[in-house]
């Protein structure tokens, strides 16, 4: 899914939310001539009776408002903040990323494809009546909640950015049909400040719907994926899922400079390839892809996600591969930076499996790790 109009989702200099980003991301995947083995599509903006599948009509009000007069920005809506600068044009930037999202979504559900990637979006903090970390509309819940209106009864919604999928979440708090799991830096040292293992979802049907699991600050390569793979695998597979949708916010890596994980784009590559085999394993192939966070703009951003298309368009890259020159003069034009010399970090992406070396009780990740499995397993019928 691409538009070059999603670049007009710019909060304006000195905002860590460069859409230089976006512009870099699609330049690379050209490089690797990935838009000619992908089908590139550009849909429509959502349009207000798909924004209010999770957002309430007084908040597109306002951001209606915001965007048309960005000095009238009601900040009890979360806009106008320094998060979130209100600035011209921003419902239809918005609404355009929210758009890419659905139809994604749709595609997928209708098997026009097996697997859409719209690594514009990913905007997972938005609440349904409030702008919130970067995020005006919530494109991933928006997607999500298309499939249930289209007729799924089991949607899974893996979040690996390093921030917790909190708005995803609260749309979906007390719905059965939908298995939310976020994995993420630990709230006591990061923004929003939520996401512990104790948030499951509502009392009722919806218990276990929720899954959180709050890694350390510092948590490298070995400990990420040994997180991942003692927690997401199994429990995709007790939920059953038609459809997958996964955000692969790319902030986890060492060099952001807004989070404290020390993870390689390497790892963030494997575990695309992960959810990638998650899909066709438990649905069918039917994976949406989305982007998310991520603020080193020209060296991890880019990688991470050309990594992320060039799975889903069943062409990996293999790391060790140069990065294109003309792709690097680009950045330079762009940026007055360097670019990355390889599609690596040069990270050999391994960890202990948890089934088989155990549990060390002395080990804060491990600790993180148990604790989200009690939490949520045994909801599930799994063994914690």
């Amino acid at each position: 899914m691409w538009d070059e109009a999603v670049t007009g989702y710019d909060f304006g200099p000195g905002h860590p939310m460069d859409p230089v980003r976006l512009f870099l991301t699609m330049r690379l995947v050209e490089a690797f001539g990935l838009d000619r083995v992908a089908r590139t599509v550009a849909a429509p903006p959502a349009g207000e009776s798909t924004l209010r599948l999770v957002h309430r009509p007084d908040y597109i009000a306002a951001v209606r408002a915001a965007s048309a007069d960005p000095q009238t920005a009601d900040a009890s809506y979360g806009l106008g903040t320094p998060d979130d600068p209100a600035f011209a044009g921003m419902h239809e930037a918005a609404a355009l990323i929210a758009g890419q999202s659905v139809a994604a979504a749709e595609a997928v559900w209708a098997g026009e494809a097996l697997h859409a990637v719209n690594f514009t979006g990913g905007l997972h903090h938005a609440m349904p009546g409030s702008a919130s970390g970067f995020c005006v509309y919530n494109d991933a819940a928006l997607a999500v909640a298309r499939l249930l209106e289209l007729g799924a009864e089991r949607v899974a919604y893996v979040d690996v950015d390093v921030h917790h999928g909190d708005g995803v979440q609260a749309a979906f708090w007390d719905d059965p049909r939908v298995l939310t799991v976020s994995l993420h830096e630990d709230p006591g040292t990061l923004f929003p400040g939520t996401g512990r293992a104790h948030e499951t979802g509502a009392e009722g049907p919806a218990a276990g719907s929720a899954a959180n699991l709050a890694l350390p600050a510092g948590t490298g390569d070995a400990g990420w994926l040994r997180a991942f793979h003692a927690v997401v695998p199994e429990l995709l597979t007790a939920f059953r899922p038609q459809v997958l949708v996964t955000q692969h916010g790319a902030d986890t890596h060492f060099e952001d400079p807004l989070a404290h994980l020390a993870v390689s784009v390497d790892a963030q590559r494997a575990v695309a390839d992960t959810c990638h085999r998650l899909a066709h394993d438990l649905c069918d192939g039917r994976w949406v892809a989305l982007g998310g966070g991520g603020y080193d703009v020209t060296d991890v951003v880019p990688r991470s996600w050309t990594h992320l298309v060039a799975l889903a368009a069943g062409r990996p890259v293999d790391p060790a591969t140069p990065v294109p020159e003309d792709w690097r003069h680009e950045v330079f034009r762009r940026t007055r930076q360097l670019g990355p010399l390889r599609m690596t970090d040069g990270a050999a992406a391994q960890w202990r499996d948890f089934e088989t070396t155990g549990y060390d009780p002395a080990d804060r990740l491990d600790q993180a790790v148990l604790a989200t499995r009690r939490a949520v397993f045994p909801h599930h019928g799994l063994l914690p």
